[in-house]
């Protein structure tokens, strides 16, 4: 009998819930309160003290295996802020001293962006990430999962590197420049996805959830919350068929309120998980709006204990549950309370 706490069946589950009109219809993960608090700053001078924390994170992940009847599969994190894509296009990063890393403006109007240069992978800052990569695969062995690390949508990256107070107005007045950006991006977005995925296969962890995906990409969307539905389709629609066609299934973050864009998210192709982090009262639509559409794992599953969230939530829905945890024996309770809940 296969061992249901094992790697092998956690990815199964995994696999079974992303197929649509797949089962099981529930899941669930874990996250270590502990392990965010001692987590090192993202910052290139950090690299070694990233990589000594990731290793650890991963001995624990492996150790609670066994013990801790969770759906995540351990994974090597190689985490970031949003910037890395940015910067390794030239733009300045602002570090700070006790939140993540944000890229600062390169561009301040439409005529910047011819100056804009797309780099190798292997000579921009970049190569950092893969020399991190290569590190904790070097210890883990190369069958360990990498977490995919934070990824934007080509528009949502343009959007850091671009002036916001001309950006917007660019989107109006000077779109060429706009879609000329983003496909410098997307440029240097598919060549570091396709040396990823050449590198270290093509399962992974996503950034956010931790949700493992035997292939495609998992990606934030965030300033559709800012523009108009066919501003959606003109613009963020298009690059992101284009991921679906040249990587497969798509898990999409969208922390924006966006919910005159649940239309467009419905014709992402291939769009099979979605986070959304609002307020409840959003979340508990989105629910009832996607229904199966998608997997939902949201910033909320339901209030109170966690043997009613199930009975909050529609019937059929497809959703992954996160709870944090403060020690492994409160992970062993409230693993033993959600493998419940998921009808196991």
């Amino acid at each position: 009998m296969a061992n249901p706490y094992g790697i092998e069946e956690r990815k199964k589950r995994w696999m079974d819930v992303l197929e649509p009109g797949g089962a099981p219809d529930r899941l669930f993960v874990l996250n270590f309160v502990r392990e965010q608090e001692n987590r090192p700053l993202p910052w290139p001078a950090n690299a070694a003290a990233r990589i000594e924390w990731a290793w650890k994170k991963y001995c624990r992940m492996m150790e609670w295996l066994e013990r801790v009847p969770e759906d995540n599969v351990p994974f090597l994190d190689t985490y970031t802020g949003t910037e890395i894509f940015a910067e390794a296009l030239g733009a300045p990063v602002h570090r700070f001293d006790f939140d993540m890393p944000c890229a600062r403006p390169l561009i301040r109007s439409a005529t910047d962006v011819g100056k804009v240069k797309v780099p190798e992978i292997g000579s921009s800052s970049l190569a950092t990430l893969f020399d991190m990569a290569d590190a904790l695969r070097a210890r883990a062995g190369n069958g360990a999962l990498l977490r995919l690390p934070d990824i934007q949508s080509p528009m949502d990256i343009a959007a850091t590197m671009w002036d916001k107070t001309d950006f917007y107005m660019a989107i109006a007045l000077e779109l060429e420049a706009v879609q000329e950006l983003a496909s410098k991006i997307a440029t240097l977005l598919c060549a570091f996805l396709d040396e990823w995925f050449e590198r270290y296969g093509k399962g992974f962890v996503g950034h956010c959830p931790d949700c493992y995906m035997p292939s495609g990409v998992t990606f934030s969307e965030d300033e559709v919350g800012v523009v108009s539905p066919g501003m959606f389709e003109t613009l963020f629609l298009p690059e992101l068929v284009a991921l679906h066609k040249r990587y497969g299934p798509l898990g999409m973050h969208c922390c924006a309120n966006a919910r005159h864009q649940w239309d467009g998210f419905r014709k992402i192709p291939g769009l099979r998980l979605l986070n959304l982090v609002q307020p409840p009262q959003i979340v508990r639509e989105a629910y009832t709006f996607f229904d199966r559409d998608f997997v939902h794992a949201h910033s909320w599953f339901g209030d109170g204990p966690p043997e009613t969230w199930l009975e909050q939530l529609p019937r059929d829905a497809r959703v992954v549950f996160t709870a944090n945890v403060n020690s492994e024996q409160e992970a062993q309770q409230m693993a033993e309370k959600l493998w419940n809940v998921c009808g196991r």
